[in-house]
């Protein structure tokens, strides 16, 4: 995925993102730092295609547009900071199935596969319950899930380890890593950033600031 100078506007007001370009590699997974309000979950949202931007997104070398957005979102996968935002069915194991039975499986292989998802994710005993039951922890752990389960090429998370315990991070965070898709990962957790990702961006007031290597984050705070 690449962004070519990506503005998102809300409302007319300030831009929420101004003038960003950067470069998801295959394989990569790249950890989104700000504070609150600094542009991260408005630019995931606009490379994910689910708001309006400025500029040029490109996924596979081709470029994001009204016509095309619904094709290319099939190879990439979201996780909102507010799970509750895409859980839908009844039942769990229904919800983490979704993707598979929309590309056309059966649905109890679709099961199968999503039952494997949430055991990796240390969730299997999620499967048979209600969403709206769950914890706040317990729904991200189902939607991020519902993301991994069809293995897109691209994730793009929005602070996957809110709400999680230390265990929960962690076993995450190995996750994470162990797969091949590329991720932007908008993150406060800079622990967890090290354990997952190779690269980081920092975004402030909208703006683009630095980006590098993970080990070198740290020289962020103390120049």
């Amino acid at each position: 995925m690449e962004l070519r100078h990506v503005s998102v506007r809300h409302n007319g007001a300030k831009p929420a993102v101004q003038d960003v370009s950067l470069t998801l590699e295959q394989g990569q997974r790249v950890a989104l730092l700000g504070l609150n309000g600094s542009g991260k979950t408005s630019l995931l949202l606009a490379a994910a295609g689910l708001i309006p931007h400025e500029g040029d997104i490109l996924i596979h070398g081709e470029k994001l547009i009204a016509r095309n957005a619904a094709a290319l979102r099939e190879n990439v996968g979201v996780v909102f900071a507010v799970p509750e935002d895409q859980l839908l069915f009844p039942l769990v194991v229904e919800d983490v199935a979704f993707g598979h039975v929309r590309r056309g499986q059966s649905p109890e292989l679709a099961k199968e596969r999503a039952k494997d998802t949430l055991d990796a994710l240390g969730a299997l005993a999620l499967a048979d319950r209600a969403p709206y039951e769950l914890s706040h922890g317990e729904r991200l752990r189902v939607a991020i899930a519902g993301a991994l389960t069809t293995m897109p090429n691209v994730l793009l998370l929005d602070e996957p380890s809110s709400g999680l315990d230390p265990p929960g991070r962690r076993n995450l965070a190995r996750v994470l890593a162990e797969l091949s898709s590329a991720m932007w990962i908008a993150t406060h957790d800079l622990d967890f950033a090290r354990r997952c990702c190779d690269r980081y961006a920092l975004l402030d007031g909208g703006l683009l600031r630095a980006q590098g290597d993970i080990e070198d984050v740290d020289s962020l705070w103390t120049e």
